[in-house]
């Protein structure tokens, strides 16, 4: 099982993910847009890298 913290990175990473989204759909403003759109990726990214370290942690405790 994942260590609790990382397992709230990463829904803290997937919510923002998706509040960006919803910002970059509503922003009649283009750098507005793109900035949402960066934002929303990196969330994606970091999300992602959490769901890796949640996996190694997972091995981890496997393996004890």
């Amino acid at each position: 099982m994942p260590d609790p913290k990382t397992e709230e990175m990463r829904l803290e990473q997937l919510q923002r993910g998706r509040e960006e989204r919803e910002r970059e759909e509503t922003s009649g403003d283009r750098p507005e847009q793109h900035t949402a759109e960066r934002r929303a990726d990196k969330a994606e990214y970091l999300k992602q890298k959490l769901a890796e370290r949640a996996k190694a942690e997972d091995e981890v405790a496997d393996d004890a």
